[in-house]
Order: structure tokens, then sequence, then C-alpha cells
């Protein structure tokens, strides 16, 4: 008799070690050395609030990568799978683009091809269609059964949808300006992206019988059965991504609703300053004292 593995052995996961390290080390670089000589006299290099968005965007890469969630979600649980890619695809490339500094691109991409590219791929509506694409296409199910079996694929795969949705944060809070679009067109372009990842987690959810056969495991992790983890693959990838860009709208509309507002009432209580001409006009039209008799 096969002796059953036990899905929470701890299994160490070099690679992803070494990826964080090299990052870390390559941020560091980049911030101590390359800045200095980058950026102008008098000018930080990177903010308080760029480094804690790559520690955090470090943090959530570890997290979905390494153990155990990665072993859980390559081999037991499609939802945790879920998990993984939602960590990966939407919540670690904001923080990524966020702790850019803006000097570091201008000098990465240079203003040759690279930058065409970059102008090119950048756009909002080639940047979300090759995004959304992949996303849908990762979730074919003789993709998710070959890619978990097929280690060169699988990091294809999280390379490919990491960096498409960098390029499609770029215009809503990009390092560089002249991609970004305005506040009401964010709103709507991350609407669309939020009901685009339904089409595939409504399918997941109400797909009869078993659509990934790599997870039809006799192990059941948490008792979870093989129908139930589907379900919930679909509802936390249409709830969590929904819930999560529809929290971004909410933030944006308040801080535009504010913003506006000020604008308004300070534009209704300014006063311009006195001048004579003002005065001798005020007099000319006012009705002359009449003296009594």
């Amino acid at each position: 008799m096969m002796a059953m593995v036990d899905p929470w052995r701890f299994q160490a996961h070099i690679e992803v070690w070494l990826l964080v390290a090299f990052l870390v080390s390559s941020y560091v670089y980049v911030v101590r050395v390359l800045g200095p000589r980058a950026v102008g006299p008098g000018e930080r290099v990177v903010t308080r609030r760029q480094v804690g968005c790559f520690v955090a965007g470090i943090f959530v890469l570890w997290f979905a990568s390494d153990w155990p969630m990665h072993d859980i979600a390559e081999e037991y649980l499609y939802s945790v799978h879920m998990i993984q890619h939602m960590a990966l695809t939407y919540f670690m490339p904001p923080l990524v683009v966020l702790a850019t500094p803006e000097w570091f691109v201008r000098t990465l991409v240079g203003r040759g091809r690279a930058l065409r590219a970059l102008n090119f791929m950048a756009h909002p509506v080639r940047a979300a269609f090759v995004f959304n694409v992949i996303v849908m296409v990762s979730h074919v199910p003789a993709v998710v059964n070959r890619s978990v079996s097929n280690g060169p694929l699988h990091y294809s795969i999280h390379v490919l949808l990491v960096t498409t949705s960098i390029l499609m944060w770029l215009p809503i809070c990009g390092p560089l300006k002249e991609y970004h679009i305005s506040p009401m067109s964010k709103m709507i372009y991350l609407f669309l992206n939020s009901v685009v990842a339904t089409v595939p987690a409504g399918w997941l959810t109400f797909a009869e019988g078993t659509v990934y056969k790599h997870y039809n495991t006799p192990i059941r992790v948490w008792g979870v059965s093989v129908s139930d983890d589907q379900q919930m693959a679909g509802a936390i990838m249409k709830l969590g991504g929904s819930i999560f860009l529809w929290s971004i709208i909410l933030v944006m509309f308040v801080r535009h609703f504010v913003t506006t507002f000020r604008r308004e009432n300070e534009d209704a209580y300014v006063r311009k300053p006195l001048t004579m001409a003002d005065v001798e006009k005020a007099f000319e039209e006012s009705e002359p004292i009449r003296e009594s008799h």
C-alpha cells in the first residue's frame, strides 16, 4: 500500500529565497549606488512610501511563492492556487509600481526602442486587454493541468501574469505621470477590469464535474471536496478581485469628490483685492444723498 503524503510537510524552496534575496539586494544597490548618481543635488532617491511598498510587495511575493501556500496551491487545492494567483496578479504588482521611483524607469528605458515599446504596451486598452487574456488563458483546464507538472511553463505563466499586471497598473499609479489617465477614466478602467474576471470565475463556480484533473487527488486538505474546491476558487476569483478593485475605485471617488468640493469652495470664497477703480465705480453707482429742508 502506498504511503499517504503529508500535505503540510515542510519543503524548502531555495529558488524563492534566492529570488527574494536578489530583489532585495538589487533594490538596495539601486537606491544606495545608482540613485545618488541619477538624481539632482538635494533630491530624494526614494520616499518612505516607496520603500514601504517595496517591503510589502516582497512580503506578498514570498508569502505566495513559498511553503506552505505554494505546495498546497500546486498539489492539493485549486482554491488556494487561486489565492496565490490573486496575490501575484492583483496585490503585488501595484505595490511594485508604487515602489518604483520615476528616475529609475527613465534611466532604465532611456529614449530608444525600449521607451517606444513601453509607450505601446502601457496604453490602457492594450495593457488591460493583454492582461485579461493572459488571466483567462491561465485558467483553461489544459493549461492548468499541464503547467502544474511542467516547471518552465508554470514559471513562464507566473512571469507573464506579473508583467502584464504591472503594465495594467501603469495608467493608474505608475511612476511616469504621462501614462496616467484622468481620475474618472481610472475608475471606469478598474471597473471594467473587475468585470472581465467574472467570466472565468462564473464558469468555474457553476461547472459540473471535475474541471482540473490534477486537483482530483485522494488527499483532501481540510476535508474540502473537489467540487467545493472549484466553487470556492471561482468565488475567490470573482469576489476577491472585485472587492479589491472596487475598494480602490471607492477611495478614488472619495478623493476626487473631496478635491473637487474643496477647489470649488476655495474659488467661491476667493476675494479680489479692492482697488481705487472699484471705489470710484461704487460711488458712481450709488444714489446721491438728498439734503433735507
